[in-house]
């Protein structure tokens, strides 16, 4: 088959298309044909060497896919040859074949094309542990989403609206912010002129975010826990603004705040697991019915990964970038 492989590190023309030996099933795995793979900012990191997958994991980038079941390995039941499917994976998306633990597939929901669904695995599994399982947005709550127009954004704008509750975003541009005001964003904020510490104050009359599903880390992290209301929960899941910060004890105290950092990527398989089996349960109906969709700005050949990563490096787009196979 072929793959995208990284042969040294480096930028975008680092990704090499290249011709690499088929994996094979082992106990509880199954064989998916690739039709399309999916970029994230993950990728990005480890094309330059910053992240490197799992030791058991394949050491192409890709952390979602969508396909078809071409073989199962011993163990595996509830899934059969032929079965269109989506999956979280721990790496290996940017190839024609990858191997995926038969616990991370999810069926590819009513009326969405296959390729599309390329665009789910990751995103909402992200929002869903982060936002719900573990900072336990509820209705009636206000929760602030940096970077509303990433993929990760404007999947977590529609699922925090679907269960009932207020959106703030932040993003750099106006088409960006009426974007998000499209997919249901209460509260619009443009990060290059607008304080979010401000702003978050004045559209709660001071209450401040219940949750903020921060992409930023360091950079954020003092004013992430002055924007939090009383007993609220900041989720890190991206460093983007940097790895170490000063967090301000005395003020998250006053707060009764919570802060949580978490990835996928290396978490057990049984982890794994119970976050696609309870995004299964409660958000695949919201796909199926059309309450929530993937929002997916470009499609580009498998082949040509390195312009995919420089339209993510460029920061210009909105929602998911899709790589499709030959």
């Amino acid at each position: 088959m072929y793959a995208i492989t990284i042969p040294e590190p480096g930028g975008p023309e680092a990704l090499v298309w290249d011709e690499v030996p088929d994996p094979v099933p082992g106990e509880g795995e199954v064989l998916v044909e690739v039709v399309a793979s999916a970029v994230n900012r993950a990728d990005l990191m480890q094309r330059q060497g910053f992240y490197d997958p799992p030791p058991e994991a394949s050491r192409y980038p890709g952390l979602e896919c969508a396909g078809r079941v071409v073989e199962t390995g011993p163990g595996v039941s509830g899934w059969a040859v032929g079965d269109e499917v989506c999956a979280l994976l721990a790496g290996g998306g940017y190839a024609e074949k990858v191997v995926v633990p038969a616990g991370q597939l999810l069926p590819v929901p009513a009326g969405l094309d296959l390729k599309r669904a390329a665009a789910l695995p990751e995103v909402v599994c992200t929002v869903w542990s982060n936002v719900f399982m573990v900072s336990h947005l509820r209705p009636g709550e206000t929760l602030l989403v940096h970077g509303g127009s990433s993929g990760i954004g404007t999947m977590a704008i529609q699922l925090a609206k679907a269960v009932g509750a207020k959106v703030a975003v932040t993003a750099g541009t106006k088409e960006k912010l009426d974007f998000c005001a499209e997919l249901g964003a209460d509260i619009l904020i443009n990060y290059r002129d607008q304080d979010f510490v401000e702003e978050i104050e004045r559209a709660t009359d001071g209450a401040g975010a219940d949750v903020i599903l921060d992409n930023m880390g360091a950079k954020y992290l003092d004013r992430n826990v002055r924007a939090l209301a009383v007993n609220g929960r900041l989720a890190i899941i991206g460093l983007q603004g940097g790895t170490k910060g000063e967090l301000n004890i005395g003020a998250l105290l006053a707060k009764r705040g919570a802060v949580t950092a978490t990835s996928l990527r290396a978490r057990p398989l049984g982890e794994k697991a119970a976050i696609v089996a309870a995004v299964r349960e409660h958000v695949w109906p919201l796909i199926d019915s059309g309450h929530v969709r993937p929002v997916v700005d470009r499609e580009l050949p498998m082949s040509e990964a390195a312009e995919a990563h420089r339209v993510l490096e460029e920061s210009g787009h909105i929602g998911k970038v899709l790589l499709i196979a030959p």
